[in-house]
């Protein structure tokens, strides 16, 4: 039975989603228009939603998004 390595992360989620996020906007603004450019944007769209939910999601007395 092999062992799952452990890997702990140094950086919190919500910060490497944002880096994630920066590192395909500057990614598609070197891309021509079509669709990896929109496929890049789009992804990036979806890195800062994930990175605003787990905040969200970490503070005290949830409120629902505004």
């Amino acid at each position: 039975m092999q062992r799952r390595r452990r890997f702990k992360q140094t950086v919190p989620l919500e910060e490497r989603l944002a880096e994630e996020a920066q590192r395909l906007r500057d990614k598609a603004k070197s891309l021509p228009p079509g669709p990896q450019r929109e496929d890049a944007l789009r992804r990036a769209r979806q890195a800062e939603t994930g990175s605003h939910m787990s905040e969200w999601l970490r503070t005290p007395g949830l409120q629902p998004p505004e």
